[in-house]
């Protein structure tokens, strides 16, 4: 199948590093230097997991360049830039195009889906800690790699679907399709807010996160706020939440941060109405008291961080 990635960061290079490496017909989409890097020396990759390699050639192309009708799209681009993708999967996109979001956002495929009601789009999330480090490299902290997608309604499925989970194992990606993806996606959305909103309050990376303490201690009460959240919801986890999403933290690096920290710590565009401000709202409708996330919540908009 032909697959197209828009955005290449920590999130969208790797699968697309993989998926080349593997010989999977991958086009990532990318802009500016990172862009040009890529096109001309390929993918380097630094990472824990695997050692240093170059994936080498890369199909890397901008959106006006652009010129195929993928069988797949996985989206992985920052909250704030996923509207200005919607005109360019309408350009590109087939009838049978299956479009798979990869966003740290909760909810993303269904607001998607609005957008785009003449395709399939999935619900999605990854478990990785990766970045840019510099214009065509990409570093990846940790072993865990792991793509989980899946349909909202049982009506959507299609056997497609089954042939992406495989072509991400081939590719050395764990694979999940999901059969309760809204409970799948909440559960990741349950680690990545706590840590952003943890890492942003107090400052810190994983190491600190890392060690018995205040900010532990208040991590692991976000997340007991997620766990209360979704049961309210009608779609409890399955698992000790607060222990899976330590050990997930006790396997990062110290020196690991969220992707929210970094672009706000570069004066960038950030997700902190995702990953915060709208816990708080998702809080309110659903009748759940989030004391911890309104206190981060309002010491954060003190700072004047929106």
């Amino acid at each position: 199948m032909k697959y197209l990635v828009i955005g290449a960061g920590g999130t969208g290079g790797c699968i697309g590093a993989y998926m080349t490496e593997a010989g999977k017909d991958v086009t990532l989409i990318a802009r500016g230097a990172h862009l040009e890097a890529m096109q001309k020396n390929g993918i380097q990759m630094e990472t824990t997991r695997k050692g240093n390699y170059t994936v080498s050639p890369v199909k890397a192309a901008d959106m006006e360049h652009y010129n195929e009708q993928p069988d797949v799209i996985f989206v992985c681009v920052k909250g704030y830039s996923l509207e200005e993708t919607v005109p360019f999967i309408q350009k590109v996109a087939k009838p049978e195009t299956v479009v798979i979001p990869i966003l740290n956002i909760y909810g993303t495929g269904g607001r998607l889906q609005e957008k785009l009601p003449q395709l399939l789009v999935t619900d999605g999330c990854i478990y990785i800690a990766a970045e840019i480090k510099r214009p065509g490299c990409l570093w990846q902290n940790g072993n865990i790699f792991r793509v989980v997608f899946g349909v909202r309604e049982p009506s959507q499925y299609r056997p497609v679907l089954e042939d992406v989970k495989k072509d991400l194992e081939d590719s050395g990606i764990e694979a999940v399709l999901s059969d309760n993806i809204r409970r799948d996606a909440l559960q990741k959305f349950s680690y990545v807010s706590p840590a952003a909103a943890c890492g942003q309050y107090y400052d810190a990376k994983a190491g600190e996160m890392q060690k018995e303490g205040e900010i532990r201690d208040t991590f692991a009460a976000l997340i007991r706020e997620i766990d209360a959240l979704a049961t309210a919801m009608g779609i409890p986890f399955h698992v000790d939440i607060v222990k899976t999403n330590l050990d997930i933290l006790d396997s990062l690096t110290p020196e690991a941060s969220t992707s929210m920290q970094r672009d706000i710590r570069q004066g960038k565009s950030s997700e902190i109405d995702g990953l915060v401000y709208e816990v708080v709202r998702m809080g309110q409708k659903w009748g759940v008291p989030m004391p911890v996330y309104e206190k981060i919540a309002d010491a954060l908009r003190e700072r004047n961080i929106l």
